[in-house]
């Protein structure tokens, strides 16, 4: 069982989420930025559980929570680096992974 290390890039991505949508709804967004949290957990038991990103040569993953895409990089000796979170309509290969 690895450990989860969110990157500051991840908790940034997170931070732009969370404020987007408190705009409208404060109480949604801490729901949705605790779900992504909450969902990302289930990697540090399953880490292959997300669908494999591309053609990637490295261990780059892509777990789901609703809308939301959780990037996430699977290193040697098991832990695991959260790359970012993107929302589905963004198009992430623009994106360093």
């Amino acid at each position: 069982m690895g450990s989860l290390n969110w990157t500051a890039e991840s908790l940034r991505w997170l931070q732009d989420i969370f404020e987007f949508i408190a705009v409208d709804d404060p109480v949604a967004a801490k729901r949705v930025v605790s779900g992504i949290f909450d969902r990302a957990q289930v990697l540090t038991e399953h880490p292959k559980i997300g669908y494999r990103y591309q053609s990637s040569s490295r261990h780059e993953r892509v777990l789901m929570y609703g809308h939301y895409r959780i990037a996430y990089l699977i290193k040697e000796g098991g832990n695991i680096d959260i790359l970012g979170v993107f929302h589905g309509s963004l198009d992430i290969s623009k994106f360093s992974l």
